[in-house]
């Protein structure tokens, strides 16, 4: 096994997914999300999508090699705490990505990315099969949202009950965490759930109504792998990541016509009904995680 992590975290997140042009999902989403809580960022980009908040217009995937090239520059010199996979497109690529991170001494988040927020299509017809007997049993945490959860374990998902069984099947298929995301239920709160060994956390949160949720998924998944990289174990990452992810989509920017981004460096935004300029110190959700890295 390849030694990648120094006995303290330093860190290092390695970012493997798609490019989103317009800067809300994807690769800038991702690099945004590690930036906010101090983490340093390295990428394998898979694809590059011409895209905005209506949706994806063009979809060009990088060649499998180029795919793990990339990982093997940022390893072989930088080193990595956390890898986290977003979008992968293909099997080829699968089976890139798999051949190069399986050695590797680093944390694995794993979020199965496979339709973006507009509803169009990330993933090839069959790659889903190939990620559940590669990529999942070597994922310390799994991400997935209601359909995704659904195409993942075959299983139905209406309420927590059931995204607490499907994130059981998830396990069984060898992954050590499933952080179940319930924003797709039709429930007043925003309910997730993390299943563990250690059994079901059920966290809750209020529901925001507003359109603005572009890469949601991205920049939830990133921000745990930062406090991750850091040294935060999985509950104290999830936590901080649901705080920050909860605050960049009520200060929101409100761009584009669609689906708009995230608020991801959390500066409000100039005129919004909550103040102009900068959040208050007070309102920062990363108090636990300053302190974790001052330790």
């Amino acid at each position: 096994m390849t030694e990648t992590s120094p006995e303290t975290p330093a860190g290092r997140v390695l970012i493997i997914a798609g490019s989103d042009s317009s800067g809300g999902a994807g690769i800038q989403a991702d690099i945004k999300a590690c930036a906010a809580f101090g983490a340093y960022s390295m990428t394998a980009i898979t694809a590059l999508t011409a895209q905005n908040t209506l949706g994806v217009h063009r979809v060009e995937l990088v060649s499998p090699d180029m795919v793990k090239a990339q990982i093997d520059a940022c390893v072989e010199d930088i080193g990595v705490d956390v890898i986290k996979i977003g979008m992968l497109g293909s099997e080829a690529i699968i089976r890139a990505v798999h051949a190069a991170i399986e050695p590797l001494d680093a944390l694995v988040v794993l979020d199965p990315v496979m339709v973006s927020t507009s509803g169009d299509a990330l993933l090839e017809e069959g790659a889903v099969t190939l990620m559940k007997e590669l990529l999942v049993p070597i994922a310390d945490l799994v991400t997935p949202n209601v359909p995704e959860a659904e195409i993942l374990t075959g299983l139905t998902v209406t309420d927590t009950d059931d995204l607490s069984k499907a994130g059981d099947a998830i396990l069984k298929m060898g992954a050590y965490a499933a952080l179940m995301k319930g924003g797709h239920l039709d429930t007043k709160s925003v309910v997730d759930v993390l299943v563990s060994e250690d059994g079901a956390s059920v966290m809750t949160g209020p529901r925001l109504h507003t359109r603005h949720t572009h890469g949601t998924g991205c920049t939830l998944a990133s921000a745990i792998a930062a406090a991750l990289s850091l040294g935060a174990n999985l509950d104290e990452a999830v936590a901080s990541a649901r705080d920050y992810v909860f605050e960049a989509i009520r200060t929101a920017p409100k761009l584009g016509q669609g689906n708009g981004p995230l608020n991801h460096g959390l500066a409000l935004p100039a005129g919004s009904e909550d103040g102009d300029g900068p959040a208050p110190e007070s309102a920062n959700p990363f108090a636990a995680l300053k302190s974790l890295k001052s330790e």
